[in-house]
């Protein structure tokens, strides 16, 4: 897997993925607003800004705070980002605190995310992932019952067959839902993910999708 990943964001999530990548073979460069944030993290990893990581990278990870993605991709550059597969590993969590274990969104069930972000920049090819699991479990996840599912969704399908080549080497089985509209329903699995670990310390775990 020897691509030039930008990953555009530095918290937990943009390092597990980080590490991954460069696990399997990828150049991979951080871009943050702050690069002091990466002090003690370079895992052979460039760390640079948003639009100089969105012009390097063949490839385009998204893996910041929802609240923060449309901002992201403006400093971007959408002209960096056009005709790029974007990895949409975000989820629309809002700033208010769970109540009785269960996440508020500020979508609704008629528009996603990763909907809006599409509009957003238009020539990204945008593809869902990563969003229904933890940060712990997102490369080489070991489980009793075998591999989970990673529930997949875009309008480009090369970018999509890009994808699943990544979840391949990254040890998931996955499941392509269809198109962009298709966000509103993974989406909310991170919801339903994030239930057990806020009402009983329970985050070992991921969906499978079973098949008679």
């Amino acid at each position: 897997m020897k691509k030039k990943i930008g990953i555009l964001g530095s918290g937990q999530v943009a390092q597990a993925l980080c590490k991954g990548f460069l696990k399997y073979g990828s150049e991979v460069m951080l871009g943050t607003r702050d690069i002091t944030k990466l002090n003690n993290f370079t895992d052979s990893a460039k760390v640079d800004s948003f639009d100089t990581t969105a012009k390097w990278a063949d490839t385009i990870v998204l893996a910041c705070k929802g609240t923060a993605a449309e901002e992201v991709l403006k400093l971007a550059g959408h002209e960096n980002l056009r005709g790029k597969t974007i990895i949409d590993a975000t989820n629309p969590i809002s700033d208010t605190p769970p109540e009785n274990g269960v996440l508020r969104y500020f979508t609704d069930v008629n528009e996603s995310l990763m909907e809006k972000l599409q509009k957003v920049v238009p020539e990204g090819n945008f593809v869902k992932c990563f969003s229904c699991v933890g940060n712990a479990f997102m490369v080489d996840p070991k489980f009793s019952g075998g591999k989970p599912t990673m529930f997949i969704c875009g309008n480009d399908e090369e970018a999509k067959d890009e994808v699943k080549d990544i979840l391949d080497k990254f040890g998931w089985e996955f499941e392509d839902m269809g198109k962009v509209e298709a966000a509103r329903a993974i989406e909310p699995l991170c919801i339903l993910w994030c239930i057990p670990g806020f009402l009983n310390n329970q985050w070992m775990h991921a969906f499978k999708l079973l098949k008679s």
